[in-house]
């Protein structure tokens, strides 16, 4: 499932042309890189991109609607609450492989019913990093989760109600897991799940 452009959508913008990039920082897990780029009036500016690998969210949904929601601890921020699974994808690991990991690493689900819903660019001002958006529709989570050493985390299972209700008072204040929600939420009153 992907949006496609409408009719009204006007062409795309034409790109800047990159003179050249400087590495300015590489780790495991981000890199930051400094470009010098020239605008289409001839004037020249760098640019700074940080780097992090494509990840993936995915809602889990059992038989009959309930959604799987993740309390989980930030260290980034110090602050807990609720998300949906999501992670970055590995080298060489497809979306679909990387959404069943999270999946059963998180929430200890597993499906047979994976469903694509539209990604996005979470950080689309200065990375290019996309996340790829899925639903995991009649989920079996008997097998508890198996989360990684660095991450706290407790699953408990909501009413479609509840997390609409969650979503309307803000109290999921993480973008992938609202995005993903809200995606879902509508697919799934159009009829399309």
């Amino acid at each position: 499932m992907s949006a496609e452009p409408s009719e009204s959508t006007p062409p795309p913008f034409l790109p800047f042309e990159r003179l050249k990039s400087e590495r300015i920082y590489d780790s495991r897990w981000c890199g930051l890189r400094k470009d010098w780029i020239r605008l289409h009036d001839g004037h020249e500016q760098d640019y700074h991109v940080f780097e992090v690998d494509d990840a993936v969210v995915v809602v889990p949904v059992f038989e009959g609607g309930d959604l799987a929601l993740l309390w989980q601890y930030r260290y980034v921020h110090g602050k807990t609450h609720w998300e949906v699974p999501a992670g970055r994808i590995a080298p060489n690991e497809t979306p679909e492989a990387a959404a069943l990991r999270e999946l059963a690493e998180e929430a200890g689900c597993t499906t047979a019913r994976l469903v694509r819903l539209p990604g996005f660019y979470p950080l689309n001002g200065i990375s290019p990093h996309y996340a790829h958006a899925f639903v995991a529709l009649d989920c079996d989570g008997s097998h508890g989760p198996a989360p990684e050493r660095s991450e706290q985390i407790a699953v408990r299972r909501f009413t479609e109600r509840d997390v609409r209700a969650l979503l309307a008072s803000g109290e999921i204040a993480d973008g992938f897991t609202a995005l993903a929600l809200f995606y879902y939420l509508a697919a799934n009153a159009r009829g399309e799940l």
